[in-house]
C-alpha cells in the first residue's frame, strides 16, 4: 500500500491528522489575511433549496428534483450552502432519469433510452450524468440540448463525453474506498442556461453471430442504475482582491477626493478553510493573494535555496491564479490535503468540458468542475492539480500547495508521485491553441524542476492498476505524458497528445537543459 501523508493545516500549517477525513466545524473562525478584525457580517442563507414535489417543464412532464450543497438540511437532505464574500455560492440540481416514451419503430430487444424531456430548470451552466456504482460503465451515448436563460433558444444536441474510470482517484485509495464515490460522465460546459433536455442511448445488441443463433433474442446493453442529470451553477465570481503593496500588517488605504470622508479600507476576512488552502502557499505568496507572481529565471534560482555553485535545472516560475483567485468554495472538499513523496511525472489531459467557453468564464468553468467532481462524483476534492485555459492562464486546482507533491484524482492507476494537468477544452478534433501549450510547458518546467525531473527524460513508473496495466507492473513513460499513455483512453485528445512533444522540448529548454 502506498505511503500516503495527509495534513491538515490551520494558521501554523503543523497539525498532522489520519483518514478518514473530517468534515470543518460549522464554527469555525474567520481570519485576517492583513491584521485582527472582528467576525465579518452574519452570512445569509444561500439559494440552493431542496425541491422534491417536482418541478414542469416546457412539455408539461414533470420530475423530482433535487439541489444540493453544504450546510446541514433537514429530512435528509443534502446540506444547504451558505452565501458569503470569501466564497461564491453555487448548486447543483439532481434530476433522475427515467425511460423516454418508445417509439412505433423501436426493434424488438433494443433496449430503452433514458432522458428527461423538455423542461425548466434553475439557471445553471454545466451538466453531467452520474450513477450509483463508480465502477459500471456506461455504454451508450449521452446528448443534451439546453436553453439560453431568458430566451426560448435551444441549442443543438451536443455529445457529453461518456467515460467513467479513467479520471479517478486509484483503487483501494483512502479517497476510493472512504467516500460514496460515483460513475459519472465528463462534465460539459453549456453556458449560463434555464432549460435542459437529455437522452441516454445504450448501445445496441450485438448481431448475432452465426446464423442458427438469428432468432434468439439479443441480449440488450443495461445502462448504469440510479442515473441522474446533474445541473451546476457555478455561483458569482470573486470579489476583485484588495490593492496590495502595504506593509504585511496594514491594510492599503484608497484614494480619497477633497469631498469624501477619509475612510481606510478593511482588510479581508478570511475563513479557516480558505487560510488553510492559502497557507500551504505561503512561501510564495501572501496569505489570501489571489495570484502567485511569476518570478524570473535568477529569482526561482534563488527562491529554491540550492547549494553554493550548483546549476538549477528549473523553468521560471509562472504566474499561477490560486484556489481563491477562482473563487473555490473550500467547504467544499475534504478538510485535509493527501501527499505523495515526490512528482516524477506530468500527465496532461483536456478536461472535456467543451471549447464554448471564453478565458473570463474559465474561472467559473473550474468552479463548476470542482463542485461535480466533489458533489456529483464524490471525489475528495477537484481532480486535476492545475489547469490551463484557452488563453494559457494557470490555476493552481487540488489543494495543498502549488509546490508541493499533492495526490491528485487525474489519472486511474498513475496519481502517486505525479501530478495532472487539464487543459481546459476538447483537443479531439480541436488544435489547442499555442498558449495553452507554452503554459504547460512553463509550469512544467518549473514543477517538475523542483523535483529533479527532466521534462524530456523518462521515468519509471508502478502502476496502481488501470484497464492498460495490471496493478504492480513497472511501466516506462515519458516525464511528460497524456493521460492515454496510463491509461486506454481518449484523453487528452488526438490534438493535443501531437503537441506534448513539442511541450517536452520547451519545457527542457526553459529548465535550461
Amino acid at each position: 500500500m502506498r505511503a500516503l501523508l495527509v495534513t491538515s493545516v490551520g494558521v501554523t500549517c503543523a497539525a498532522a491528522l489520519t483518514l478518514p477525513l473530517a468534515a470543518p466545524a460549522s464554527s469555525a473562525p474567520v481570519l485576517s489575511a492583513a491584521s485582527a478584525r472582528p467576525p465579518s457580517l452574519t452570512t445569509e442563507p444561500g439559494t440552493d433549496t431542496t425541491d422534491t414535489s417536482g418541478t414542469t417543464g416546457t412539455s408539461g412532464t414533470t420530475a423530482p428534483d433535487t439541489t444540493t450543497s453544504d450546510t446541514t438540511a433537514p429530512d435528509g437532505a443534502e446540506p444547504r450552502a451558505a452565501k458569503s464574500a470569501a466564497a461564491p455560492a453555487g448548486s447543483t440540481q439532481s434530476l433522475p432519469l427515467a425511460p423516454l416514451a418508445v417509439p412505433s419503430n423501436r426493434v424488438a430487444g433494443a433496449p430503452a433510452v433514458q432522458g428527461l424531456p423538455q423542461r425548466d430548470a434553475r439557471p445553471f451552466s454545466l451538466v453531467g450524468v452520474v450513477w450509483d456504482d463508480a465502477e459500471a460503465e456506461l455504454h451508450g451515448t449521452v446528448q443534451v440540448r439546453t436553453r439560453a436563460t431568458g430566451t426560448t433558444r435551444w441549442s443543438d444536441w451536443q455529445d457529453v463525453e461518456t467515460h467513467n474510470a479513467d479520471h479517478a482517484a486509484d483503487l483501494g485509495s483512502a479517497e476510493r474506498e472512504g467516500r460514496t464515490v460515483r460513475g459519472a460522465t465528463a462534465p460539459l460546459w453549456v453556458g449560463d442556461s434555464d432549460g435542459v433536455e437529455v437522452r441516454v442511448r445504450p448501445e445496441s445488441p450485438a448481431a448475432p453471430e452465426s446464423p442458427g443463433s438469428q432468432d434468439r433474442a439479443a441480449t440488450p446493453v443495461p445502462l448504469p442504475e440510479g442515473m441522474r442529470l446533474e445541473l451546476v451553477d457555478p455561483g458569482e465570481d470573486p470579489a476583485p482582491e484588495p490593492a496590495r503593496g502595504a506593509p504585511a500588517n496594514r491594510a492599503a488605504v484608497p484614494a480619497v477626493f477633497a469631498d469624501t470622508p477619509p475612510t481606510a479600507a478593511l482588510p479581508e476576512v478570511l475563513t479557516a478553510e480558505i487560510a488553510a488552502a492559502s497557507a500551504v502557499n505561503a512561501e510564495v505568496a501572501e496569505l489570501g493573494a489571489s495570484v502567485i507572481p511569476a518570478l524570473t529565471q535568477a529569482e526561482t534560482a534563488e527562491s529554491v535555496n540550492l547549494a553554493p555553485g550548483a546549476k538549477p535545472y528549473i523553468g521560471p516560475r509562472p504566474r499561477i491564479v490560486t484556489r481563491k483567485g477562482w473563487g473555490a468554495d473550500e467547504k467544499l472538499r475534504e478538510r485535509n490535503f493527501g501527499y505523495t513523496k515526490s512528482v516524477k511525472a506530468a500527465f496532461v489531459h483536456h478536461s472535456a468540458t467543451g471549447n464554448n467557453y471564453t478565458c473570463k468564464q474559465a474561472p467559473s468553468v473550474l468552479r463548476s468542475i470542482y463542485r461535480y467532481h466533489v458533489k456529483s462524483s464524490g471525489w475528495r476534492d477537484f481532480g486535476y492539480n492545475f489547469a490551463v485555459d484557452k488563453c494559457g492562464n494557470i490555476y493552481e486546482g487540488r489543494a495543498g500547495g502549488v509546490t508541493k507533491a499533492v495526490l491528485g484524482a487525474h489519472t486511474l492507476g498513475f496519481n502517486t508521485n505525479t501530478m495532472g494537468i487539464a487543459v481546459l477544452g476538447s483537443y479531439g478534433s480541436t488544435n489547442p491553441p499555442a498558449a495553452a501549450v507554452t503554459a504547460v510547458s512553463k509550469l512544467t518546467a518549473w514543477k517538475l524542476g523542483l523535483f529533479g525531473a527532466n521534462p524530456k527524460g523518462k521515468v519509471t513508473l508502478v502502476s496502481g492498476g488501470s484497464n492498460k496495466y495490471k496493478k504492480g507492473v513497472k511501466v516506462k513513460m515519458n516525464v511528460i505524458s497524456g493521460h492515454r499513455d496510463g491509461f486506454a483512453t481518449e484523453c487528452p485528445g488526438a490534438r493535443l497528445y501531437k503537441k506534448l512533444g513539442t511541450a517536452r522540448t520547451s519545457s527542457a529548454k526553459l529548465q535550461g537543459r
